[in-house]
């Protein structure tokens, strides 16, 4: 009889999307205590260390909706977290799997907190690239945060894990 108890695989899985949570809320209040609204520092000539406030999700989309996307995107984030913690009980064992969804999860949760807590979400990681500029402004790739990154890695590990997924059966 294992020693275990039927949770005990979820808690790595939990305990990587804190360090993600952590490591995000940490840089974006080192950002809040040392920049103003809209102050940049060149960092090399292609990224920036920018404080940008983004009322809207991914790429500023309802940016300008009113305010009501604030409590709709809250909504969605913690939706989005009850629905992964269920899917990581119901699959800790599958690594890939876990992995993706705990990066979802630590990043969903680092921008609900700012949505709550501040009203928008702190970006602060500029880059830009020339060849960018028929698609951004100046070719700045719109500003991002950890927990952007942390989202966008676990998108990308779900779709190699299904890739991988569906190799397998054949």
């Amino acid at each position: 009889m294992s020693s275990k108890t039927p949770n005990s695989h979820l808690w790595p899985w939990l305990g990587l999307a804190a360090a993600l949570l952590v490591a995000d809320q940490l840089t974006k209040q080192w950002i809040l205590a040392v920049y103003q609204l809209g102050d940049s520092t060149p960092v090399t000539s292609f990224f920036n260390l920018v404080r940008v406030h983004n009322t809207g999700a991914a790429f500023s989309f309802l940016a300008g909706a009113g305010g009501w996307q604030r409590w709709f995107f809250t909504a969605v984030g913690v939706g989005a977290a009850v629905f992964i913690v269920w899917m990581l009980r119901s699959h800790p064992g599958q690594k890939l799997f876990a992995f993706a969804l705990s990066c979802i999860l630590g990043g969903a949760l680092g921008n609900v907190i700012d949505r709550l807590w501040h009203g928008y979400v702190v970006d602060f990681l500029d880059f830009h690239w020339s060849f960018l500029a028929g698609l951004f402004p100046g070719g700045h790739f719109p500003s991002f945060n950890l927990a952007d990154i942390a989202i966008s890695v676990g998108a990308a590990t779900l779709i190699l894990d299904e890739i991988l997924r569906v190799r397998r059966r054949r």
